[in-house]
This record gives structure tokens, C-alpha cells and sequence, in this order.
């Protein structure tokens, strides 16, 4: 009980912390996204292991608190330690204020946020100096200043978790570092999707009720300070608890091996998942999963890429037919589930146009995408190549000159444009395709005028057309092929769009209304097209870059990559439906195939038409890494692991020429080393060959 006395502030945050971590838990737990059940075996981890794990890092996360709690002390305001004191914080604020400080090369907000802090924290003392008598005031002000900081923290990370796994479905990961990074767009993105307000003074409100009640409880600390002695014997305590909590995480980490990963999530604590993603944005390959001799990876792949040899991937493209040099619009549809059409099954009729389309272009009715996020697509229509473990090639340093399909493009001197109705920044997009030879035609190209409606991430997808309906124009007059890639917006939180349109309200703010305005502008941009004399010539390529969701019961759920492809270009390309199994990698290499492009190759995407290819499918996280082939999904993740699902189709009832893409997905006792091999090799070598910059251009 005196124990509890004298570090009543560590043991108030810390049975507050806990309580709020088993609340989320639940929430979570009982939250529509989290479609699984548990077994008993299950729930003990979720919350035996996951108590065990909220302590340990408020063990960590309180360091401060304990630096805080161990300097509050009467003695250093007596002569002439006081003033000395004084004079440090007097001169640190000053030389700050000169803008020559350490912190002023550095940049950004860091000179700002230092003169704040020190300037406080100089005031704070002064006053505690120079009044004695109100000495017990402001501390009391400033201890709970401190509480409530701490308290607004930890409410304010459970509802951030919370939104989270409402847009994911699990702890914090890759994506929420991302979202840290690109600080701005993201806040806006959050202001225009929920109630923002209401949201915070909820939140204040509670901190503040919560603050008063620990301060109530917590308040003797301050009116009694422990003598040196009793703080050094604390301070010893806490650091063996500190030492402890560093050895017994990475522990606790690895007991989240259920095959459910919704358990594995649930037994997590989100704020040592968000470190542990931080701290692995770039996934070493040969560190980090199976590998095998470079020579039986080369091999391996030589059977599924015919014509590569010396350990590259470059072989010969070749056709007897002459090469056509028409137009070529690939446009990639921001979080686009193939289940949002009728002939995947969507019953929402959000998808009139795109569905009228399909019926008149060839189809990929089997297509996988590679990743569950933007850039993930961008780099498989761009470099098609496999998803690397960490970071997307767009995002790494090492993005530039890449063999790319613009490249393939230029040589045949088309023009070349990457279109983008936001900025061109988010996601490191400007930097990959203007380092890879792209025009970019974004936000910043708008005029005033030419912008109907913009919400965070950019203009409407009505503005973006009609900006890439003039860009064509002007580039058809130079008597040049183009190939334009334009990447859409409109369809993502906070699905706000130009009101008028759909029978949706944009008030709404809703998913199904976000698709339909996508798809409504698709419509008109293809009403514009085809009035302008170049469209006879041009081929459109329509996909998706990634799926709206991609949680679900394990690591990869196959049919939350399912995405809609086509190739429409009356007069030239039939329509029909392709149903064999594709990468989103394959899409541009099949169109250079229908263009007779005659070309030397690295890519590993390949023309599905061709007599040498190998239907298979490759699907990724930022770090499990999945090869769909003959009915099995096999994954490879850190560290060293493999394990494999038999695919199940559920909905093969389907009537009406419906496409089904709903499976089980059972795990596989027995394995097929010859398909984890297999996955091992696309992935493995891909590694390699970026390492030694053997994919450059």
C-alpha cells in the first residue's frame, strides 16, 4: 500500500491504460469486420497474452512519466542551484530564438516545437522560483497538465486504433506508418470522413473527467515528494521492469501463431505494431524468408518464363505480325473490388456503365491484384514485376530507370504522361514516374477554372477526365502516339463528390456512393472520347489498382484481390471473356502481345495468350507474399515461414453467367513443396535482380 502511495501517478495511468486496451479489445472483437469465432484456446491468448503485452509497453511508453516524476523535487529552487537552473532554461530559449540552433538544421516545425517547449518550461520554473508561495499551485497545474497528456494519449491511440481496423481490419501495420509520413493528407482525409468535432470534444471531454479523477487520486505524490533515497530505489525498480519489458515483447510477438490472424491481431498491442512495421518498412529478402540456392531459384523460374537465362529475367518478345502503333489510355480505378459488379455478384447496381462496358471488351475475368494498396498497383502496371516484401519500388530510393511499360513505350516514340488528380507527391508517385521517364500532368497542372470539385486527395474524377480529354487532344495534333496513364481518385474515404450526379448523396459519404460516381464519371469520359478524332485509334486498358478491402480471416484472403480488367477498343480488340488465371502484372505485357510489340523483356508479367505461359496468380501484404496456382495458395513471411491453403469455391452456384469468386480457404497438412519452391523463386529472384539493378532500363 505505501508502494502505491508514493507511485500513485504510474499505478493510476497504468490500471487506466489496461482497462482502455481490454475495451478496444472487445470493441474489436465484436466489430462487423472481424468475421471469424474463436476457440477457447484462442480467447485465453487474446487476453492473457494481450494484458501481459499492454503492461509491458506502458512499462516502456511511461519513461517519461518516471523522468517527470523523479525531478519534481523542492530542492532545486534553493541558492544558488535555482538560479543556475533558471539561466540554463533563460540561455537555451534564447539561443533557440537566434535561429542558428542545432534543431533549425533539421527543419520543419522542430525550431517551432522547441521554443515552445523550452519557453514553458522556463516559465514554469521562474514562477515556482521567484513566488514560493505559489509554488504548490503550479505544480499542481503543471502535474496535471502532465496526467492529462498522458490520458489524452492513450484515448486518443484506442479510437486511432479503432478507425483503423475499421478500414483494415487489423492492428496498426505498414499502411499506418505510410499515413504518419504523409501527415497532411491524411489529417484532411480524417476531417472530411467522420464528424470530427463532435469526435474530439467527446474525447476531450472524457480526458478531462478522467484527469480529474486520477489527479484526485493521485495528488499526495506532489504534496509529498519522496526524499532521494525512495526515488532511487523506484527509479531501480522501474528500470528492471524497463529492461524486462524490451527482452519479454519480441517473446510475446511470436505466441501470435494462431492460423486465425483476426486472434493474432486482437493479441497484439497496437502501439508495438506500429513500431515493429516502422522499424521493418524495408523487409530484407534473403533475411527474412525461405530461400534456396540462387541457381534452383533461376531454374525454377526458367520453367515459368521461358528464354530467360544468367540469372536476369530478360528474354525475347517476338510476333510475325508488324507492330501497331495505336494510342494506348490505361486507367487504373482507385479501391475497386471486382464484387462491386453485377457479374461478380454485386446487387447494389452501383456499376451501370463498367458493367454495360465489360459486355463490349475483352475481359480478364480471373485477375488477381498483386497488393492492397495504390502503389502496389501502380508498380504492377508500371514495372510488372512481383511485390517486393517492405516498401513498393515506388516508394524506395532506388526507384528510378527502371524497365518499365512506359519505357517499352518511348522507344517507339510515343508521348508518355502519368495523370494524377491529386499531388503527385502522396506516395512518392512524382519522383517514380518522373524518374522513369513520365510527363506528370497533376493537381498543380489545374487551372482555377478547371476544377469543379476537390476534396483532400485531389479534383473529382469529372475534372481529371476532362483535363486528360484536353491533354489528348493537343498531343494528337503532333501527329505522335501517346500513351496516357491516368490513376483516379474519387473512390476512396471520404467518398465525397460534385452533388447532382448519382442518386447518391456525396453527404452520405458512403462506399457505394464513392463507386458509383466513379463509375458515373467513367461514363462521360467515354462520351468525350468518343466524339475526338483519336479515339478510333486508341486502345483503353480498365482495371482496378488494388480491391476495397483486403482483411479477412487469414493473411491473404483471395478474394479480396479479385479485381475487374479490360481491353475495350471497338473495331479492333473483339469482345470476349478470358477467364484464366492472371496476374495484374500480365495486363500490359497481354497488350503489347495484341499490339505485336516486338521487344526484349524483363518483366515477369507475361501475355496470357501466349503458348508458354503458365496461369498463376501473385497476391502480397507488405510482408506475406502469396502464389496462387492449381487451386492452392501458398504464402511465404518472416521469418523463414510457409504455409499453404487448399482454395474451395463456394459460390459455383452461381446462375445468369455470373462470375464466381468466393472461396474457403483451408490449410494443407500435407504440402506442395513444389509450389512453395515456386513462390520462393518468383520472390527470391525478384529480390535479387533489383538488388543488383539488373531491372534497370
Amino acid at each position: 500500500m505505501q508502494l502505491f502511495k508514493k507511485n500513485s501517478p504510474f499505478f493510476n495511468l497504468t490500471f487506466f491504460y489496461l482497462l482502455v486496451s481490454l475495451l478496444l479489445r472487445v470493441v474489436l472483437m465484436f466489430h462487423p469486420i472481424t468475421q471469424s469465432r474463436f476457440t477457447f484456446f484462442e480467447i485465453v491468448k487474446i487476453f492473457g497474452f494481450g494484458f501481459l503485452s499492454d503492461f509491458l509497453i506502458f512499462i516502456i511508453c511511461s519513461f517519461f512519466l518516471w523522468l517527470y516524476l523523479i525531478f519534481l523535487s523542492n530542492n532545486k529552487y534553493s541558492k544558488p542551484y535555482g538560479y543556475i537552473i533558471f539561466g540554463f532554461f533563460v540561455v537555451l530559449f534564447l539561443y533557440i530564438l537566434s535561429g542558428k540552433s542545432v534543431l533549425h538544421e533539421y527543419g520543419g516545425s522542430l525550431p517551432e516545437i522547441g521554443l515552445v517547449f523550452v519557453g514553458i518550461k522556463a516559465t514554469l520554473f521562474g514562477l515556482m522560483l521567484f513566488l514560493p508561495k505559489l509554488r504548490s499551485k503550479i505544480r499542481l497545474i503543471s502535474f496535471s497538465i502532465t496526467i492529462f497528456i498522458f490520458v489524452l494519449l492513450i484515448i486518443q491511440n484506442a479510437v486511432s486504433e479503432f478507425f483503423f481496423w475499421n478500414e483494415f481490419g487489423v492492428r496498426y501495420n505498414f499502411i499506418a506508418v505510410d499515413y504518419l509520413i504523409y501527415t497532411t493528407t491524411v489529417i484532411g482525409n480524417i476531417l472530411e470522413s467522420y464528424p470530427i468535432i463532435p469526435l474530439f470534444s467527446i474525447i476531450g471531454i472524457t480526458a478531462l473527467t478522467i484527469t480529474y479523477l486520477i489527479v484526485k487520486r493521485s495528488k499526495n505524490y506532489i504534496y509529498s515528494i519522496p526524499n532521494f533515497t525512495e526515488k532511487l530505489k523506484n527509479f531501480g525498480i522501474y528500470i528492471v521492469l524497463f529492461i524486462i519489458s524490451f527482452v519479454a515483447n519480441p517473446i510475446l510477438v511470436k505466441q501470435q501463431n494462431s492460423q486465425n490472424t483476426f486472434a493474432n491481431n486482437l493479441q497484439a498491442n497496437g502501439v508495438y505494431s506500429f513500431y515493429l512495421a516502422f522499424t521493418n518498412s524495408e523487409l530484407d529478402y534473403t533475411t527474412y524468408y525461405k530461400t534456396l540456392a540462387d541457381k534452383e531459384a533461376f531454374s525454377i523460374l526458367e520453367n515459368q518464363l521461358s528464354g530467360i537465362k544468367n540469372n536476369s529475367t530478360q528474354r525475347t518478345i517476338t510476333s510475325k505480325a508488324e507492330e501497331i502503333h495505336k494510342n494506348v489510355v490505361l486507367i487504373t480505378i482507385e479501391s475497386y473490388s471486382a464484387s462491386f459488379m453485377k457479374e461478380y455478384g454485386g446487387k447494389d447496381n452501383i456499376t451501370p456503365f463498367l458493367d454495360s462496358l465489360a459486355t463490349q471488351s475483352l475481359q480478364f475475368t480471373n485477375l488477381y491484384a498483386v497488393g492492397n494498396r495504390t502503389v502496389r498497383g501502380l508498380e504492377a502496371v508500371t514495372l510488372c514485376l512481383p511485390p517486393m516484401a517492405g516498401e513498393s519500388v515506388v516508394k524506395r530510393k532506388d526507384n528510378k530507370n527502371k524497365f518499365s511499360t512506359g519505357s517499352l513505350f518511348k522507344e517507339r516514340n510515343y508521348s508518355v504522361k502519368f495523370m494524377y488528380g491529386g499531388d503527385s507527391y502522396f506516395d512518392n508517385m512524382g519522383d517514380f514516374f518522373t524518374g522513369n521517364g513520365y510527363e506528370i500532368v497533376d493537381k498543380k497542372s489545374f487551372k482555377p477554372e478547371e476544377i469543379s470539385f476537390s476534396n483532400i486527395w485531389g479534383v473529382c474524377d469529372e475534372d481529371m477526365y476532362k483535363k486528360a480529354i484536353n491533354v489528348m487532344n493537343e498531343e494528337s495534333k503532333t501527329n505522335k502516339s501517346f500513351f496516357n496513364h491516368i490513376m483516379t481518385v474519387s473512390n476512396h474515404r471520404p467518398f465525397t463528390y460534385p452533388d447532382g450526379k448519382i442518386d447518391i448523396s456525396s453527404d452520405k459519404k458512403s462506399r457505394k456512393g464513392g463507386v458509383k460516381y466513379t463509375d458515373y464519371a467513367l461514363r462521360n469520359f467515354f462520351k468525350m472520347a468518343e466524339k475526338q478524332p483519336w479515339f478510333k485509334n486508341t486502345v483503353f486498358v480498365i482495371l482496378a489498382d488494388h480491391c476495397a478491402s483486403s482483411s479477412g480471416k487469414t493473411e491473404l484472403p483471395v478474394e479480396k484481390y479479385r479485381i475487374p480488367a479490360m481491353i475495350y477498343s471497338p473495331g479492333f480488340i473483339l469482345p470476349s471473356r478470358n477467364n484464366i488465371l492472371m496476374s495484374q502484372i500480365d495486363v500490359m505485357p497481354t497488350l503489347f502481345g495484341l499490339l505485336n510489340f516486338k521487344y526484349k523483356s524483363k518483366f515477369y508479367g507475361q501475355d496470357v495468350f501466349s503458348k508458354d505461359y503458365k496461369p498463376r496468380a501473385l497476391i502480397a501484404t507488405y510482408q506475406d507474399l502469396g502464389l496462387i496456382k492449381d487451386d492452392v495458395l501458398t504464402i511465404i513471411s518472416p521469418v523463414k515461414k510457409a504455409k499453404q491453403f487448399k482454395l474451395l469455391l463456394k459460390d459455383n452456384h452461381l446462375n445468369d453467367g455470373k462470375i464466381p469468386i468466393l472461396y474457403d480457404e483451408k490449410i494443407m497438412k500435407q504440402p506442395r513443396v513444389d509450389l512453395i519452391n515456386e513462390t520462393i523463386s518468383y520472390y527470391q529472384t525478384a529480390a535479387k535482380i533489383l538488388d543488383e539493378k539488373k531491372y534497370d532500363k
